[in-house]
């Protein structure tokens, strides 16, 4: 039986071998569709070569492409688990043509591979096509000989696709597998489609027509070809399934989760092993890729699709964190083709082990409170949208965590009630998804790529170059001249600026030409040209002339100080606290850089000293900053890391710096930091200077972020510091290295003062204090007392207690606020008077409320003070009563 890896395999070989190009799987992030939360398709990544704004050096490709369907239109969340070919990760195989070939060939690939490739009985296939397309029906027929009633014409969208309101369209043809007349279900186009009998297995889109926005069409200069075809579907046919978690892949995840919770992988907890099976995939992906649990946009989904599985967990008997414990099974099912999940492992780990702890805090209360509310309705009931949303806002559980818990009991919730309530409350932000593609004017940036070329840098080794002035952009279109006063993007063939990207800053200097000047104020990039944001300081500037370049050297300087300070403190971080760290973003700029890194805890004052101190040392070490273009697999054999979900080219830029000997023989020596990066750095770590953190947070769940400066910058705040730390030695009369010892020594003593101070305002208290009378045959001490405070009354009374012997003490303190009332009664009067109905008197008189404690001792707090007397004369008249 072969596997599904196996089955992905031949599916790419048989494409490489028919001239496509293998082209690896784009992060879940998408970088080009700015509609899209998860990519979902294959065709994602090819988006803009489909539509000509973009081209690649091959025009035929194949890929398996991972993609989450789990949030906003594609959102197959609720029905994973209980279906047998819904997910919210899956893999889809596609072949695409760029201009080359089209349905003839498309549908002839498609049939080869099916039938001679993977096997399959061509009596068992079947074909659909868009009502109008003749042409793909005769080649049906030629193709694969297919008769008539096999050939099945449908008038629906299903079988035309468009890439959006305009642009590219055109018909599909799907291929689909009869399982046989003892499953239910009809073929496609019949009432009864939506049986399991026929499955689709595989769409062939021919992209032949523009649409425009009056719905005319008109055919593509460049008709191409995008398939689809899913592999868990094709898996679970050739490995003789019906359903897609039998599979071996998806079957060695369920019998993971079935042992590390002790129970039968086909039992009642079978659904549970289900879903912690495919979310297991798409939160492992998702985190490899970038994404991280949090509470808005693509983090929330993520987090969601995490509680979810965690719930599963729980039900299906975990006592403790699970997830995490199965991501080494996931790994040795598909990190060989997927090497960004062995890369990432132990971050993947580290963050679902972090989510679960944090979440299994809450889930049993959450559960509990659902279970109260579920046992007050009838059989088929509704759970209000109040109690819904109160399980979100105070338990963390979202809308279909509730809706799923329920489904599983035959309930449902009031959905518009939750959204009423959200709305009313506004505490909690909705997920809502703005996008994050490329800039809205993004296709300027590639027609001029397309025209010139893409800039190039030469920063690396020069901070002052010649280029000539390519284009002028303003307000989103290319401009003939620009003059004193005017804001502009220059575009020039060749730069020292460095553009804004992965977390370093874009370099500011100077650009200059025969006929003006401009300052530049910062350096960015789409479609691989570089545009300088510039402000026109004199004459005027025309696309053709020639202009010299002038970094900023200082600033730059600082700005690559930073940035290899940032490679030293990621390595530092990794040794200090594990290999789990892993890089969420970062800042390099020019007064300070910015560090953020997955970890789930605080790092300790100890830990953070051990990195500061450990960088500080391959700063002294002023060893060379080494570069070299390498092939990505060769950097990663190497040891560099990268930053997860970033899609790197052909070639990648190394910078090692530093080198350590693990032995301490000072016989095995290596290179301590090794990352793929393409941003400017020092010539050698002693160009830092040196380098200071200012402390610790925590940015998200299982994210934390680190400040530091170095240099100048390091130097002036450390000087700050130790002016301010001699001003305090000599307010203290003391030497620095004493300032630690004085000052406890002067708060031990401010405490010490403390407590006398009020011991004696106590006993003065008690020494002016009123005689005690009698009343009702009990000694009685009634009286206000000043300076000092409610905690002291607790002491005063057990002082009078023990002078009395027997009796009731009734103090009111005027502490300059809200008065405090303590009443005490020694215990053989208890059964006569309780204290604590005589501090509510005294409280109530006094304009307050409630006041309790023990029937010997009892203390409150009232509102007026003014009111004493009064409140001492209801305690008066309330013992003369009992």
């Amino acid at each position: 039986m072969a596997s599904l890896n196996d089955i992905r395999t031949t599916f790419l070989d048989y494409f490489a071998k028919n001239g496509h190009e293998k082209v690896a799987s784009s992060p879940l992030v998408p970088r080009n569709d700015p509609t899209l939360m998860f990519v979902n398709s294959g065709m994602v990544q090819f988006k803009n070569v489909f539509t000509g704004v973009e081209s690649r050096s091959y025009d035929r490709a194949t890929s398996s492409q991972k993609c989450v369907r789990a949030g906003g239109k594609h959102n197959d969340l609720d029905n994973v688990g209980y279906t047998a070919r819904h997910h919210t990760f899956f893999e889809m195989l596609g072949n695409f043509s760029f201009g080359d070939y089209f349905k003839s060939d498309a549908i002839h690939f498609a049939w080869e591979l099916l039938t001679r490739e993977f096997g399959i009985d061509p009596n068992r296939l079947l074909v659909t096509v868009y009502h109008t397309d003749d042409e793909a029906a005769a080649i049906w027929k030629k193709v694969a000989g297919l008769p008539d009633e096999r050939i099945i014409r449908i008038a629906t969208d299903d079988n035309f696709w468009r890439m959006g309101p305009t642009g590219p369209c055109g018909p599909c043809t799907e291929i689909f597998y009869d399982h046989g007349e003892h499953i239910p279900g009809g073929p496609p186009g019949t009432p009864d489609e939506d049986g399991d009998r026929f499955i689709e297995i595989w769409n062939l889109v021919f992209m032949q027509n523009e649409q425009f926005e009056d719905g005319t069409m008109r055919p593509l200069d460049m008709q191409s070809i995008d398939t689809g075809m899913g592999l868990e579907r094709i898996g679970a046919l050739l490995q003789g399934k019906h359903d897609n978690y039998d599979t071996d892949l998806m079957r060695a995840l369920i019998e993971a989760s079935a042992q590390a919770t002790s129970t039968d992988p086909d039992g009642p907890e079978n659904v549970h092993h289900r879903v912690i099976a495919d979310h297991l995939r798409s939160t492992s992906f998702l985190i490899a890729d970038g994404v991280m649990p949090s509470n808005e946009g693509r983090g929330y989904v993520l987090r969601r699709i995490m509680r979810r599985a965690m719930r599963h967990a729980h039900q299906a008997g975990a006592k403790d964190p699970l997830m995490h414990r199965l991501v080494p099974a996931l790994v040795t099912q598909m990190g060989q083709h997927y090497s960004e999940l062995t890369r990432a492992q132990s971050m993947i780990e580290e963050t679902l082990r972090g989510e679960e702890e944090r979440f299994r805090t809450t889930l049993d209360r959450g559960l509990r409170l659902l279970e109260d509310q579920v046992q007050a309705l009838p059989e088929g009931g509704v759970l209000d949208g109040a109690s819904a949303f109160k399980l979100y806002d105070t338990y963390g559980f979202p809308l279909d965590l509730t809706q799923d818990a329920l489904r599983e009991k035959g309930l449902s919730v009031d959905s518009d009630g939750f959204d009423l309530a959200m709305a009313e409350q506004k505490t909690r932000a909705r997920a809502a998804w703005s996008g994050s593609g490329e800039q809205a004017d993004a296709a300027i940036w590639f027609d001029l790529a397309d025209r010139y070329g893409t800039t190039e840098f030469l920063g690396y080794d020069t901070e002052v170059a010649e280029g000539q002035v390519l284009a002028l952009v303003s307000d989103g279109a290319a401009v003939d001249m620009v003059r004193a006063g005017d804001a502009v993007s220059i575009v020039v063939n060749q730069t020292p600026f460095y553009a804004e990207s992965g977390g370093q800053i874009g370099d500011a200097g100077v650009l200059k030409t025969e006929t003006g000047r401009a300052t530049i104020t910062d350096t960015r990039k789409s479609a691989g040209v570089f545009m300088h944001i510039a402000q026109i300081d004199e004459g005027e500037i025309r696309p053709g002339q020639s202009a010299e370049l002038t970094v900023d050297n200082a600033r730059r300087s600082s700005i690559r100080a930073n940035h290899s300070a940032t490679h030293l403190l990621h390595e530092a971080l990794r040794r200090a606290l594990g290999d789990h760290v892993a890089q969420r973003g970062s800042l390099n700029d020019s007064d300070r850089l910015r560090f953020d890194f997955s970890h789930g805890h605080a790092v300790t004052a100890e830990q953070l000293a051990q990195v500061e101190a450990e960088v500080n040392s391959f700063i002294r070490q002023n060893s060379e900053v080494s570069t070299r273009i390498m092939e990505p697999d060769a950097a990663r054999d190497l040891g560099a890391q990268a930053l997860f979900g970033e899609k790197y080219g052909d070639e990648v830029r190394v910078v090692s710096m530093g080198s350590r000997d693990d032995t301490g023989k000072g016989s095995d020596m290596r290179t301590y930091s090794i990352e793929l990066c393409g941003g400017t750095h020092v010539r050698n770590t002693g160009e830092i200077g040196a380098f200071v953190t200012l402390g610790d947070q925590a940015v998200s769940a299982g994210v934390r972020r680190i400040e530091a400066l170095t240099g100048q910058a390091a130097m002036d705040h450390l000087q700050a510091q130790d002016r301010r730390m001699s001003e305090l030695a000599n307010l203290l009369k003391a030497q620095p290295d004493e300032v630690g010892t004085r000052v406890k020594a002067l708060m031990d003593e401010r405490k010490a003062l403390q407590n006398e101070v009020a011991q004696l305002r106590r006993e003065l208290s008690m020494g002016e204090g009123a005689e005690a009378i009698e009343i009702n045959g009990m000694k009685t001490v009634l009286q206000v007392v000043s300076g000092v405070s409610g905690k002291d009354l607790g002491p005063m009374i057990d002082a009078q207690k023990a002078a009395l012997g027997s009796g009731v003490i009734v103090y009111i303190a005027d502490t300059g606020a809200k008065p405090a009332v303590a009443v005490g009664v020694t215990r053989d009067l208890t059964e006569r008077v309780s204290a604590v109905d005589l501090v509510k008197t005294a409280v109530e008189a006094l304009g307050g409320r409630g006041g309790g404690g023990r029937p010997e001792m009892a203390q409150g707090g009232g509102a007026n003070i003014a009111q004493a007397d009064a409140a001492l004369s209801a305690v008066r008249e309330a013992l003369s009563k009992v």
